[in-house]
């Protein structure tokens, strides 16, 4: 498996495009997004678990019920929730609109068949005479070279676009999976507001597919808290071509476990994408919990501490405050004996906190220099250690709090998240404006 360029377009088939709709008079960059598949693919989707979803959910759900999707349109600046009838219509208009406009190419596209995502201030309609006015030209754009416009088009208050490819080997082929996602803020867990579309032009069922996506997530995408609030329009969706030509995966097997490690390496980046790019962050946080009983129980410990706004905060204000840790690993509701329970924090320094962190983090985080690394609990005891260090570990772009458990099990688990900082408030205080 290697990682390559080309986002999501790489993969056999599948080209896109993003322009500037105008939906928003301060939005000066790209607005409005669509991927196109020149094939009817097997399709899957996760949402929302928010009570209050998105109309744009709503239908896409039943896109993806079907097993089928050939095109994904998304816009930005206005989410269509909270926004009754006339919203799910115009998610109906915004499919419709690129169906009629695919026809003029010469290939047929139901709008039932087509993904539409909406992301950006709740409780207002989508102007979707605007996006139904620019489609010709979203259309026309459509190309390989498109995801290029695509990636900064479904950005909202994200400072860099979300992309990543990778290329592996199912039954013999090449296959290639792609992803363009947004995300930083209103990010909790379950997913968040995160908007991700993944294509492949390996040959999968649909049945198959969610599961990739199901058992993908789990241990990515629902790893991730950056503020606590879990999202009306959080949407991760998958079509596959099958283009590549390998024997369909219609179950278990070795097949299935090559494109899984594919597609978690593909989220792993970006997880840690969305992370690092957390309203106001100054820091990449991961937590990896080691020793623990089982995954579940690594998974829900380190996403405990990563979720803490206290521990958050203290990331934020370089001290190394301990007692957040083991605070939050305590009320996790995860079994754990605190008195085998140690911990260390570990620095990366980076000439770019964002793309270092990630190019490296594939496996890890954070450096295991010693100079790097500095154990500040022992045993569930707060040990006396050299503060001078500890603040300049903190200071890293990237910083690793990694939790010893010596008497559970074996299973490790990892959770990525950021500081909480003034700037998250002061993004948020106006955010309508």
């Amino acid at each position: 498996m290697k990682f390559i360029d080309g986002g999501v377009t790489a993969p056999i088939g599948f080209t896109a495009n993003g322009i500037h709709s105008g939906l928003k008079e301060s939005r000066k960059t790209n607005d409005t997004a669509l991927i196109f598949s020149d094939t009817m693919c097997t399709a899957a989707g996760i949402f929302t678990q928010n009570r209050s979803q998105a109309e744009c959910v709503k239908y896409t759900r039943k896109v993806v019920a079907t097993g089928k999707a050939q095109a994904a349109v998304c816009n930005v600046c206005y989410a269509n929730a909270c926004t009754g009838e006339v919203g799910y219509q115009n998610a109906v208009r915004m499919a419709t609109s690129v169906s009629q406009e695919i026809a003029k190419t010469g290939v047929s596209i139901p709008k039932e068949n087509i993904i539409v995502c909406s992301t950006g201030i709740i409780g207002q309609h989508v102007p979707v005479e605007k996006i139904e006015a620019s489609m010709p030209t979203l259309v026309k754009g459509l190309s390989k070279e498109g995801h290029k416009e695509a990636r900064t088009a479904i950005m909202t208050t994200d400072t860099h676009f979300k992309e990543c490819a990778v290329e592996t080997e199912v039954g013999g082929k090449t296959v290639r999976i792609g992803c363009m996602c947004k995300g930083s803020g209103m990010i909790h867990i379950n997913m968040g507001t995160m908007l991700s579309f993944v294509t492949t032009d390996c040959a999968i069922s649909a049945e198959m597919l969610h599961k990739a996506l199901l058992l993908s997530a789990e241990k990515t995408y629902n790893c991730v808290s950056v503020d606590g609030d879990t999202s009306t329009n959080d949407t991760l969706t998958a079509m596959a071509s099958g283009k590549a030509g390998n024997k369909e995966i219609t179950g278990e097997g070795a097949d299935f476990d090559a494109f899984m490690e594919a597609l978690n390496a593909l989220n792993t980046v970006m997880a840690m994408k969305i992370a690092a790019d957390g309203e106001g962050a100054t820091h990449l946080v991961e937590c990896t919990v080691n020793g623990a009983k089982d995954e579940k129980t690594a998974r829900g410990l380190a996403k405990a501490v990563i979720s803490s706004s206290l521990v958050k905060a203290a990331i934020y204000g370089r001290d190394a405050n301990c007692g957040r840790i083991l605070c939050a690993l305590g009320y996790s509701g995860y079994d754990f004996e605190p008195s085998k329970c140690s911990v260390f924090f570990s620095g990366k320094k980076n000439s770019d906190r964002y793309a270092d962190a990630l190019k490296d983090g594939i496996t890890e985080v954070a450096s295991k220099d010693p100079a790097e690394r500095i154990e500040v609990v022992h045993n569930g005891v707060g040990l006396s250690f050299d503060e001078e260090k500890a603040t300049a570990i903190l200071s890293s772009q990237a910083v690793e709090i990694e939790v010893n458990l010596e008497d559970s099990g074996s299973a490790n688990g990892r959770a990525w998240g950021c500081d909480l900082t003034y700037d998250y408030v002061k993004i948020n205080g106006d955010y309508r404006s």
